[in-house]
């Protein structure tokens, strides 16, 4: 019997490819490193600004704890933190509440009907902040022979509104159609009262998108600061607008970076408590 030589597999046509498959690893492994630093990098740098006993951001002196203590001795920034969190508070409220509504309400229309709306939501937020804040401007101004003193916290607070309950619309909606199309009708054939049944049914089973689109509103509406500098008045300036008049001058403390270091926390840790409150009614449902 005439043995013959066996074939290899390089003779088949077959090439290996693990080495090219641990380089394409090691090279996405870093290019997503690369991202996140990129995306972290300046609240990374912001962070450590805030522990910096030297006001020179260009050099670090030695750790500190003193500008989060100091974070309310000036007054004029303690005053842009409290218009800042007060509108941002009042904006974001009146746009949760709101903009819920006019999900519940979108919702019920036709598709066609409803896609039309929506290129109405989408146009704040497709639309330039300097456009934005222009217009507004230009419509408050119509109102002060009204008004002699809308400019303030009044357009502070409706120029917030205007560009934040589009974020909650968008947030509301999806989760409005993830839900039973006949919930609704289902509660009022047993006898519940609409407000009963939204406020006892719809809501619960949006509250996820609800939460994110009140969480997105008010991220968006503490660090603004184009559509704000058009639409404030004489003496009522939030965080952004105060750190902007402020660069170049001894006004500047990092005691900024220090309240911006614990905005971030704050955000992050509700983000965090809701992601286990989520799951944990998960796993008791």
């Amino acid at each position: 019997m005439t043995n013959y030589p066996h074939a290899t597999l390089e003779e088949y046509g077959y090439k290996d490819y693990r080495v090219f498959r641990k380089v394409y690893k090691v090279f996405s492994v870093i290019l997503v490193a690369l991202i996140v630093l990129m995306l972290y990098l300046s609240i990374i740098i912001l962070a450590i600004q805030s522990v910096n006993s030297s006001v020179d951001v260009t050099s670090f002196d030695t750790f500190t704890l003193k500008w989060y203590f100091e974070m309310f001795s000036t007054r004029s920034l303690t005053n842009a933190i409290k218009v800042s969190v007060i509108t941002s508070v009042v904006a974001t409220a009146l746009a949760t509440v709101l903009g819920t509504l006019i999900a519940v309400g979108l919702y019920s229309y036709e598709k066609k009907t409803r896609q039309k709306i929506m290129l109405l939501n989408n146009i704040p937020l497709l639309n330039a902040d300097i456009v934005t804040g222009i217009s507004l401007m230009l419509v408050f101004s119509l109102l002060l022979p009204l008004f002699p003193y809308i400019f303030g916290p009044t357009t502070l607070i409706m120029a917030h509104l205007f560009f934040t309950l589009p974020y909650v619309i968008l947030s509301v909606l999806p989760k409005l159609k993830e839900t039973d199309p006949n919930l609704m009708d289902a509660a009022l054939d047993l006898g519940v009262k609409p407000y009963k049944a939204l406020r006892k049914i719809i809501v619960p089973a949006i509250q996820a998108g609800i939460f994110s689109g009140m969480l997105l509103a008010f991220t968006m509406s503490i660090d603004d600061f184009v559509i704000s500098y058009f639409t404030t008045g004489n003496g009522f300036d939030n965080l952004s607008i105060w750190v902007y008049a402020s660069i170049g001058r001894k006004s500047l403390t990092p005691s900024v970076y220090a309240f911006s270091t614990l905005l971030t926390i704050l955000t992050l840790g509700i983000m965090v408590l809701y992601q286990f409150l989520m799951k944990r009614g998960k796993k008791h449902a």
